[in-house]
């Protein structure tokens, strides 16, 4: 099955398109289950090693990731900005070494947190903010070690901490 290619500057002409589609599906309905296998791992293997960044902008360094901009040395994230080593993160901001992450900003070393911010070393967090060397909380804020603090203690013992732990 061949791929359409145009010229940089050039649309394929519609006609083109309408006739290259029917002709592939009357291909693709004409596989037996062998064919279908070879052509569906062949698909699987050219996605994998295609390390393309569609739609993305700006990106350096990154592989497999899709409408991301900004973003430095990422791997198969999606929807991401201003995002520097992270692994398979959607719609996340400004975070960096994460994995897995959901709608998650300015979050440090994080891995399998969601729609949270300002996170170090957390995983599996929900819906929390200021949180360092948490797991498994939701809607929480100011944590360390799952533990709660006022906000002004939270500050400077997370600071002593970064230091310590060399954490920027």
């Amino acid at each position: 099955m061949s791929q359409v290619v145009k010229d940089k500057g050039t649309r394929p002409d519609k006609a083109d398109l309408v006739a290259q589609e029917k002709a592939a599906r009357e291909l693709v309905s004409s596989l037996g289950k062998r064919e279908f296998l070879e052509q569906f791992q062949k698909l699987a293997k050219s996605f994998a090693s295609d390390p393309g960044n569609p739609g993305s902008y700006a990106c350096e360094g990154c592989q497999r990731c899709a409408n991301c901009m900004f973003c430095k040395d990422c791997d198969s994230c999606f929807s991401c900005t201003h995002c520097t080593r992270c692994e398979l993160c959607n719609n996340c901001s400004h975070c960096v070494d994460c994995k897995s992450c959901n709608a998650c900003a300015y979050c440090v070393q994080s891995e399998n947190c969601s729609t949270s911010a300002y996170l170090v070393l957390c995983r599996n967090l929900q819906d929390c903010n200021y949180c360092f060397g948490c797991v498994g909380l939701a809607k929480k804020d100011f944590h360390i070690l799952n533990v709660p603090f006022p906000r002004t203690e939270y500050f400077k013992i997370v600071g002593r901490l970064r230091k310590e732990l060399g954490i920027p």
